[in-house]
């Protein structure tokens, strides 16, 4: 079945399985005959492609994908990236390479699949910006925890929440509480004091990228727009133009937020249709940042007669769950989701203006 052959004026569609060293790929021609299937190394891929005649090459979008894609695309081939869960199904029997790379040279050709759009270089490190700020933050509250459980041991304790955490940093540092009264003695002092100086260099770190994501807002007019709807400061809105580079590919505003995985999920058979949970799929980074919205959004609702807010008012009001909150904050992002569609399709800001009582 799998031939190798020395002429490949007839290649249509490649299947290439992306790798550290280790490629494979699967060529074949326009009635979907096999031409090649052959291992590569690193250093021989651009060499292999550019003695192809232009054709359409299918890869994953995984780990270092775009990097390969723009190299192929200024050889002339026509590359898609397609979801590593949807070429899954394109795997007949066995995993491997090669079966890995026979499963995107088909899946790559289905007139119904759906595909992630390549990314330049700047546009990559408009989202490696975005997370190393949310590793240097995990980080921080890990240091932040770690003086709680330590200074819990010498009967210090503070209330939940980051600024009682800085509370227990800063006396830490001065080993005495507002009264004077000493109580971290200098040996636990000197035994935390690199978690301190951790803290305050991750602080320096992410109040510089904060500035540079501002000024990367100003500068753009989406982003300003965005900024327009509650809950949408400019981290948020930065994620959001940085992460979606043409809205355009989506039908609809619920088709968005169903990306995001704010949609519930369905169990629907025989006309009987169950909603579950959310479906949590998508970028969850993105998901996180409108939820934390959402949850500010509903904690300074009130003052606002905004149609948004009076929505979120009257959802909750008529919640009787226990969590009712955290039901109505997702449903809140849910709905910030799909103004964030119209924004990003019509042009506009939102309008804050009360509604009629």
């Amino acid at each position: 079945m799998v031939k190798s052959i020395s002429n490949l004026s007839s290649v249509a569609v490649v299947g290439l399985d992306t790798a550290k060293n280790v490629f494979h790929v699967h060529c074949v021609d326009e009635g979907g005959f096999v031409v090649l299937a052959k291992a590569l190394r690193r250093a021989q891929v651009l060499t292999f492609f550019a003695s192809l005649p232009s054709c359409l090459v299918g890869l994953e979008a995984c780990s270092s994908a775009f990097h390969w894609a723009r190299g192929l695309i200024e050889l002339g081939h026509r590359v898609k990236l397609i979801p590593p869960s949807y070429v899954k199904p394109y795997v007949r029997r066995g995993k491997n390479d090669a079966v890995d790379a026979a499963a995107i040279c088909e899946a790559v050709g289905r007139p119904s699949m759906r595909f992630v759009p390549v990314r330049s270089i700047d546009n990559q490190a408009q989202l490696m910006r975005h997370r190393a700020r949310e590793l240097l933050a995990g980080n921080r509250t890990r240091m932040l925890n770690a003086l709680r459980g330590h200074l819990a041991e010498i009967g210090v304790v503070a209330a939940q929440g980051a600024q009682h955490a800085y509370e227990l940093k800063r006396l830490l540092v001065d080993g005495a509480d507002e009264n004077g009264e000493v109580v971290v003695p200098d040996c636990v002092r000197q035994a935390l004091a690199p978690l301190v100086r951790q803290i305050d260099a991750i602080d320096g770190e992410l109040a510089t990228i904060d500035d540079e994501i501002k000024a990367l807002v100003k500068a753009d007019d989406t982003a300003r727009r965005l900024m327009t709807i509650p809950g949408i400061g400019p981290i948020t809105a930065s994620a959001i133009v940085a992460t979606v580079q043409d809205m355009g590919a989506f039908a609809s505003g619920r088709e968005f937020a169903a990306f995001l995985g704010l949609t519930p999920r369905q169990n629907a058979s025989g006309g009987k249709e169950r909603l579950g949970r959310i479906t949590k799929m998508g970028d969850r980074y993105l998901r996180k940042l409108l939820v934390v919205g959402a949850c500010a959004t509903l904690s300074h609702r009130k003052g606002h007669r905004d149609a948004l807010r009076v929505w979120a008012d009257q959802l909750l009001a008529r919640k009787e769950v226990r969590y009712k909150f955290k039901l109505a904050a997702v449903a809140l992002a849910n709905k910030v989701a799909r103004i964030v569609f119209v924004l990003m399709t019509r042009g506009g800001e939102y309008n804050e203006m009360p509604v009629a009582a």
